[in-house]
């Protein structure tokens, strides 16, 4: 017998993929902004982005249905809390996220079997080269990918209420990128001061933000392979979705490397996805684990996983504390 119940539901999940490339196109095309500017008609922003009616139209139809944007006879197409934050000058815009996860991260996506086969790296079947280099390479690419990462950084503000800083001096932000979640913690704390280590290709970036966000006398950025050494003088060390793009034996050296700058009363702070047991019904910690795989080759881990890498770098598990998002802190110590 047919079963139009389990039809439909690969019909739902085979489809979800043009859901996400229709917002995509709708970022790309910066439709939320020329609503916001007050084309709100078909034939607007047909003008507006350099398209055909017809294909607005469409491709409209279906962004209303999913609810992203909303219509009304008196102003025509309107805003809704989901497009509001894909304009550009959004505090909390994602539209840099959802660009790259409409392009690069799509694209990595077309090399899923391939990935799956292997156990290697998506992105590096389907461009030809290894996240890591394209983003160092590539002109803008380090600083595109630091903006689609902060887009999803809304768990960084539960950490404050995690961790209790006010015993730290120094706070050492390790692969930190931007520095968004460095600056985050300096601005809550005054005290405190801020080193962020990251490749050569990253301390203009992180600069760029932090003399913004803190002002240059409050932190230091500081160069580095974080799989030959971190330096030492820290209280707290950061480590931000970081471990999730390795595999445990590279996780095990950056961690070793940790724990030799780590002061015997110091802590070492990792925000991470943690694969949750099976049964549960989070299922983005588990799309993460695959598009971990797509993108760079990581992966995510169950607590217990986390655990043994920490172990085997001589660290131990202290505390562990949910964020959004489906998001962990895991809070380390010395062994």
């Amino acid at each position: 017998m047919h079963d139009g119940h389990a039809a439909r539901q690969v019909v739902d999940i085979i489809t979800g993929s043009w859901q996400s490339q229709a917002l995509y196109a709708a970022v790309a095309l910066e439709i939320p902004d020329h609503i916001a500017a007050g084309h709100t008609t078909d034939a607007a922003l047909a003008t507006a982005t350099g398209s055909g009616t017809d294909g607005i139209t469409r491709l409209m139809r279906l962004l209303l249905a999913m609810g992203v944007f909303g219509r009304s006879p008196e102003h025509g197409y309107e805003l809704t809390p989901v497009s509001e934050v894909l304009r550009a000058d959004s505090d909390s815009s994602m539209r840099d996220m959802i660009q790259l996860y409409g392009e690069e991260f799509h694209t990595a996506w077309g090399a899923v079997v391939p990935a799956v086969r292997t156990g290697s790296s998506g992105f590096e079947h389907a461009l030809g080269t290894s996240i890591h280099a394209y983003l160092a390479s590539d002109p803008g690419a380090g600083a595109k990918f630091q903006r689609a990462m902060n887009a999803g950084n809304v768990f960084f503000p539960d950490v404050l209420d995690a961790f209790d800083f006010s015993h730290c001096r120094t706070v050492m932000d390790v692969a930190g990128g931007s520095g968004q979640f460095l600056s985050m913690i300096l601005r809550a704390h005054p005290h405190l001061h801020g080193v962020l280590l990251d490749l050569p290709h990253m301390i203009p970036v992180a600069h760029d933000h932090l003399d913004a966000a803190v002002g240059p006398d409050r932190y230091e950025a500081v160069e580095g392979d974080v799989f030959a050494s971190v330096p030492e003088g820290a209280d707290a060390y950061l480590l931000s979705r970081v471990l999730q793009d390795w595999d445990d034996d590279r996780s095990v050296t950056l961690l070793s490397n940790i724990r030799k700058a780590l002061p015997e009363n110091g802590r070492l702070l990792v925000v991470e996805r943690v694969i949750p047991e099976e049964g549960a019904p989070e299922l983005l910690p588990l799309l993460y684990d695959l598009h971990l795989l797509m993108a760079a080759g990581g992966r995510g881990r169950t607590l217990d996983g986390y655990g043994d890498v920490l172990t085997a770098a001589g660290l131990r598990l202290e505390s562990v504390h949910p964020l959004a998002l489906e998001t962990t802190l895991l809070v380390a110590a010395a062994a």
